[in-house]
C-alpha cells in the first residue's frame, strides 16, 4: 500500500514539472490526491500505533500477572516464547506505524509544494471578460475614464 502512495506520489509531482506551463490536471488534481494520501497514511499510521500500544499493554499485564515469564534470556530476548511473540508483534507494529508516518508525511509535503509552486506561477489575464474599465491620465492634468469592449 505505501508504495502505491508513493508512485502515485511520484507520478503526481513528476507529470506536473512536464507541465509546468500549461498547468494540467496532474498538478491541479494531484495536489489533493495527495493530500488525501497523506491524511490516510497518517491515519493507518496511527492505527498501528494503537495496535503497538494494545499489545505492549497486553505483555505488561501478563508481566504484572507472573513475573517470572518476564525473565531475559542469555541473548537478551525473553526466555518465554509467548512474551517474546508479544514483544515482536509490539516492535512490528511499531515499524509499519513508523513508516506509514514517513509516507504520510512525505505525501503532504509534495501536496504543500504542489499548492505553493500552483499559487507562485503567474496569472494571465482570463480571455472572458466581456469588458473591461479604463483609467488614463490626460495631458492637461486630469482623468479620464472610459471602458473597453471586446467583440
Amino acid at each position: 500500500m505505501t508504495r502505491i502512495f508513493l508512485a502515485l506520489a511520484v507520478f503526481f509531482t513528476l507529470s506536473g514539472q512536464a507541465e509546468a506551463q500549461g498547468l494540467g490536471p496532474a498538478v491541479k488534481y494531484g495536489k489533493w490526491a495527495l493530500l488525501a494520501g497523506a491524511i490516510g497514511m497518517n491515519y493507518l499510521a496511527v492505527r498501528a500505533h494503537d495496535r503497538a500500544d494494545d499489545v505492549f499493554g497486553a505483555l505488561e499485564a501478563q508481566c504484572v500477572d507472573l513475573h517470572e515469564r518476564c525473565a531475559l534470556g542469555p541473548d537478551g530476548g525473553y526466555a518465554d516464547p509467548g512474551i517474546e511473540a508479544l514483544y515482536q508483534s509490539s516492535l512490528q507494529y511499531d515499524r509499519r506505524a513508523r513508516l506509514w508516518l514517513i509516507g504520510g508525511e512525505s505525501a503532504l509535503v509534495g501536496s504543500a509544494a504542489l499548492f505553493i509552486w500552483e499559487l507562485a506561477r503567474p496569472k494571465n489575464r482570463p480571455d472572458n471578460i466581456p469588458f473591461e474599465p479604463e483609467v488614463r491620465s490626460l495631458r492637461a492634468g486630469g482623468t479620464g475614464l472610459g471602458v473597453r469592449l471586446a467583440f
